[in-house]
């Protein structure tokens, strides 16, 4: 996925992709709670994580990369890994292979467009 350029996102961006924005909802909505989440209740636990990245990063990306389902199950999977004793270390998401999205700045999926 790539993250589009500042001044190529915006309202209009949005109302072009149409319908196809629509399946979308979901995982940005997913995603939007993640966000708040790391704003906040992340931020009082501090650096914990045996993982890098951490896991509520690694659930953004994983939602990011897979939709909200795929990616949630992920985002478990690696919650029950990430344990005192865990190795932990580097664990990134598995990128998908025929990912048809970009990223906005703020971390939302929007449709690729056909330039």
């Amino acid at each position: 996925m790539s993250v589009l350029p500042a001044t190529s996102y915006g309202t209009a961006r949005l109302a072009s992709g149409g319908l196809r924005t629509v399946p979308l909802l979901p995982r940005n909505a997913g995603i939007a709670f993640l966000i708040a989440y790391r704003a906040t209740i992340s931020r009082m636990y501090g650096d914990v994580c045996r993982y890098f990245p951490s896991c509520s990063a690694y659930a953004v990306g994983a939602v990011q990369q897979h939709g909200l389902v795929r990616g949630s199950v992920q985002a478990l999977a690696r919650i029950a890994r990430c344990h005192p004793w865990a190795e932990g270390g580097v664990d990134d998401v598995r990128p998908h292979q025929n990912s048809r999205y970009d990223l906005t700045p703020r971390g939302f999926v929007v449709p690729r467009r056909k330039d």
